[in-house]
């Protein structure tokens, strides 16, 4: 009888877990679907705002990679680090030539940290107004 509890649990979860898709594109593995991400906007060039988002990844973990997506043009891009054992996926872009819109989505192996994901976001806040 535990046998078929366990079989059916572990079922169950197979089920349910699947894949995310990360905010530059990529996917990845899930278990839990929560809210892992969060949004930014700063009226800053698209170099300022992935330059302080590159220095807040290395100065917290280490940076995995860097690229721009295929599907997008110059004005787009993304690196992947990891911070605290969570993977972190940055993504920036020009909603206008003023104007930059940044997503940080911060995921464990299990669901989404979305604690992990505000902080860093505000990390580039701050790290954009001492320059």
């Amino acid at each position: 009888m535990k046998t078929k509890i366990f079989l059916a649990f572990l079922g169950a979860v197979i089920i349910t877990s699947g894949c995310v898709g990360t905010v530059s594109g990529t996917k990845t593995g899930a278990l839990v679907y929560n809210r892992d991400q969060v949004q930014g906007r700063y009226q800053r060039s698209v170099d300022q705002v992935y330059q302080a988002a590159v220095q807040v990844v290395q100065s917290d973990g280490v940076m995995v990679t860097e690229y721009i997506p295929h599907d997008t043009t110059n004005t787009v891009r993304s690196l992947r680090g990891k911070v605290n054992q969570r993977n972190v996926w940055i993504r920036v872009a020009a909603e206008s030539p003023q104007i930059t819109d940044v997503t940080v989505q911060a995921r464990t192996k299990v669901g989404g940290d979305v604690d992990l994901a505000h902080e860093l976001e505000k990390e580039i806040a701050l790290k954009l107004s001492a320059e």
